[in-house]
């Protein structure tokens, strides 16, 4: 059964655009937020009903304080609801810069030439991996520029060396991937690797904006691009995450945008995104982009909240690009993913005295908070650190992690898994003094537990200090 929130002008058909920034302005401009029907929303969303276009325009037009505050309000509850505390953790790691297409907000453009072009050979991705082990870490997204070197083949490859790397009790067992669009076939070439999740953002979902950024190379294309999680789905890769560049257009539209994507893929193939994000261009100055729709902290912190309410279900990944405490406070009403550790330049996690250089990276990061020091921070907040990959490799992915999410159910398993996943890095990567405060946030997190539950997590976390790894619901 297919899902079908309203009715468009341009009706959902797999393969085909379904973006009409005519309509999209009409909810905009024609919805009043009145405080009633602000109320009317955010309590629907709180039932973990998705929102419609209108009424995602209804919450995109609040602007009263009080009608902010009971948005943020309604976002960290819902939050907590579904996801509890938990907040999943990833690094990214850039394979390759090499790329064909002239974006004009992008380090990795092709007419730069200052940009020091570099893939990594197979052995300095393995030192990467290695080097990220070492650290705790467990899931990654592999990052490539769009570039014919970078080919379904290479791809599938880099996934599966990144899941060979096994370094003491080390390991990855879960590779995302951001990448350039491909075809279906290709799509089924990276699938039989084992990936999780397929990132494609659209950067800016308005299409003259879009042209007016993407001046040379596929990229400029914007309907293949708008099109291509479409393929994913069609080859069977049904764990797909979206996002916007927040500062290219209109934040409000791009929002409007992002939930139009959902409704498209959930009217076609019955999933929405397992991801959103919504990175946001912090220089603008600097690459000669202008100010008109530099996004805000405050409005940056109200979108979050919009879309967290949009989207219940859906995982929001917050990168490294935004500073430490405006991560912190955004984890309390929106997000559920954050990288940590984050070193974006290639072969970054080998050198890590690197100074940030524009000409090695794709852009400036502002979190550059070690991985510990994060997990420090979530825990002094009494939130859960979480490498849980469970769902992927248990099948709960696409429509099934549907039937387990939209009803708010998935916290049966996250909050254990999380559990797990925290006892494992407490054992073998932390500091005392972050285990210590580590075991006791688990200790009360049990309390918390039905009681089968618990001594199910009891017997595993005892099974972990004995020495056992990857145990999980």
């Amino acid at each position: 059964m297919h899902f079908s929130p309203e009715s468009y002008r341009i009706p959902d058909e797999p393969m085909r655009p379904f973006i009409d920034a005519e309509e999209i302005w009409a909810f905009l401009n024609r919805t009043a937020p009145v405080d009633e029907e602000v109320d009317r929303v955010i309590d629907r969303s709180l039932n973990k009903h998705r929102l419609t276009l209108r009424e995602v325009a209804t919450l995109l037009n609040a602007a009263t304080p009080s009608q902010i505050r009971k948005i943020k309000e309604g976002a960290r509850e819902l939050k907590r609801n579904i996801y509890g505390n938990r907040v999943v953790l990833f690094a990214p790691l850039y394979v390759g810069n090499k790329c064909s297409n002239e974006c004009t907000y992008c380090g990795f453009r092709s007419s730069n030439k200052a940009q020091l072009r570099k893939t990594l050979s197979g052995e300095e991705l393995v030192k990467e991996i290695e080097a990220l082990e070492d650290n705790g870490q467990k899931r990654l997204i592999l990052v490539y520029g769009e570039h014919a070197e970078y080919d379904p083949a290479f791809i599938a490859e880099t996934v599966r060396t990144a899941y060979r790397v096994k370094k003491g009790n080390g390991e990855i067992r879960r590779v995302n991937i951001n990448a350039a669009p491909l075809t279906i076939e290709g799509f089924r070439t990276v699938k039989e690797a084992g990936i999780g999740t397929y990132q494609i953002f659209q950067e800016t979902y308005h299409p003259e904006a879009y042209r007016q950024y993407h001046l040379r190379g596929k990229k400029a294309d914007y309907n293949n691009r708008l099109t291509a999680l479409d393929r994913a789905q069609e080859a069977g890769l049904d764990d797909v995450g979206i996002g916007a560049l927040f500062g290219l257009y209109d934040w409000r539209f791009e929002v409007m945008a992002l939930v139009r994507h959902t409704n498209h893929l959930e009217a076609c193939y019955n999933v929405g995104p397992h991801t959103i994000s919504f990175p946001r261009i912090k220089d603008a100055s600097m690459l000669h982009l202008g100010d008109r729709h530099f996004v805000t902290d405050e409005d940056f912190s109200r979108l979050v909240a919009i879309l967290r309410l949009a989207v219940p279900y859906t995982g929001m990944i917050l990168t490294a690009r935004e500073p430490a405490a405006l991560r912190d406070e955004l984890l309390q009403f929106g997000v559920s993913q954050i990288d940590g550790g984050t070193h974006i330049e290639l072969g970054g996690y080998t050198q890590k005295e690197q100074k940030q250089d524009l000409n090695k990276e794709q852009f400036l990061i502002h979190d550059d908070r070690s991985l510990n020091e994060i997990i420090e921070e979530l825990l002094a907040q009494d939130m859960l650190p979480s490498f849980c990959t469970a769902c992927y490799r248990l099948g709960r992915t696409g429509e099934h992690f549907m039937e387990f999410s939209v009803p708010g159910f998935i916290k049966r398993f996250c909050t254990p898994n999380a559990m797990l996943t925290l006892a494992e890095y407490l054992v073998d990567y932390a500091p005392a003094e972050t285990a210590r405060e580590g075991w006791e946030v688990i200790d009360r997190n049990m309390k918390q537990l039905n009681e089968t539950v618990g001594v199910e997590v009891d017997d595993r976390i005892k099974r972990i200090k004995r020495g056992e790894r990857d145990l999980y619901f």
